[in-house]
């Protein structure tokens, strides 16, 4: 072999393993069979190149060729395990949505002289799975209802939504009143949170004539009867799991008056140029609507035309309305 040869060999020696960059990229963005057909054609390649320069015997190039088969094996291999593993994490996910709108089941029905109505808005499909939450319990002590959110997303956000409205569910109907509950909540909730794991949550009971509230780090409800309002709490308090100190706060509530409880979707919600959605004035339109899917389809939209091309982030909705037909329930000792 001449000397321009020898030079040719050493270069090429070296661009064999460098060919081996192809299939390791394919490896992140195909499926196994894909990789597998780039590996096939890289290795091809390089024979190619070996026998046009006559060294596809030369210990050398064939050493670098083997390197290179087997890199295109391994890269094969890790695009069936990153295809497998991401089509598992999706079924789970799509497991858990589906989860997620059984445990948030939509409510538009009259509960102890109060019409209930209720939205869930998930965030796009492809976005993580989120912790909002809302229950309602007819119970001893009048109508009872709860929204909250978990802090953080994905199965261990849909795990705390679940304790917390089991929690809800066994307590609403035991726990004679709404500190009480807010106390218990958290206690049942605390040894079930990681270290930076809390429950915003709004709890509320109805009764004729006013509705009792306490608020643990929520957004404050709206109440629309002459004038749309926020019930912002007495004072403010931790989220469950936070060891709050919950106080009752007590407002007026007549029939044609409305409450809407709502989570910080609404509140978070943001335009392109960062301006927050202006909360009383869409409310105020928003609950003029004449029936309660109305109030809360307009109060969704909204919230879509403001934030644009921005993605709207899960938001539960429970618009609350006494009827005519409300019946004091009788207080249990």
């Amino acid at each position: 072999m001449g000397a321009m040869d020898t030079g040719t060999t050493v270069q090429l020696f070296p661009l064999v393993l460098l060919l081996l960059i192809v299939p390791l990229v394919a490896c992140v963005w195909l499926n196994a069979r894909a990789t597998a057909a780039v590996s096939c054609a890289t290795a091809a390649l390089a024979m190619t190149t070996g026998i046009g320069h006559g060294v596809l015997s030369h210990g050398d190039f064939l050493v670098r060729l083997g390197g290179l088969l087997l890199g295109s094996a391994i890269s094969v291999y890790a695009a069936h395990r990153r295809t497998t593993l991401e089509a598992a994490l999706g079924a789970a996910r799509e497991v858990a949505r589906i989860t997620q709108r059984v445990i948030l089941r939509p409510i538009s029905r009259n509960l102890a002289g109060t019409h209930v109505c209720t939205r869930y808005h998930s965030a796009a499909p492809e976005s993580s799975i989120g912790g909002d939450l809302y229950d309602v319990a007819v119970t001893p002590y009048g109508l009872r209802v709860l929204v909250g959110d978990v802090r953080g997303h994905d199965l261990t956000a849909l795990r705390l939504t679940a304790e917390t409205l089991t929690a809800f569910r066994e307590l609403a109907y035991t726990t004679p009143d709404l500190p009480k509950l807010a106390t218990a909540l958290d206690g049942r909730l605390t040894p079930e949170l990681g270290p930076e794991d809390f429950v915003t949550a709004v709890l509320a009971e109805f009764v004729p004539g006013e509705v009792r509230l306490v608020n643990c780090g929520h957004p404050a409800p709206l109440r629309s009867g002459r004038r749309v309002e926020l019930l912002e709490p007495l004072a403010p308090t931790t989220p469950l799991g936070l060891h709050p100190e919950p106080r009752l706060q007590r407002a007026l509530l007549q029939p044609g008056d409305r409450l809407l409880l709502y989570t910080d979707g609404l509140t978070e919600t943001r335009a392109p140029d960062g301006t927050p959605l202006p909360l009383l004035p869409v409310a105020a339109r928003a609950l003029s609507e004449p029936l309660p899917e109305e109030v809360l389809a307009h109060l969704c939209s909204s919230a879509h035309a403001h934030a644009g091309s921005h993605p709207v982030d899960d938001l539960a909705l429970v618009l609350c309305q006494p009827t005519e037909a409300a019946v004091r329930v009788p207080m249990v000792t």
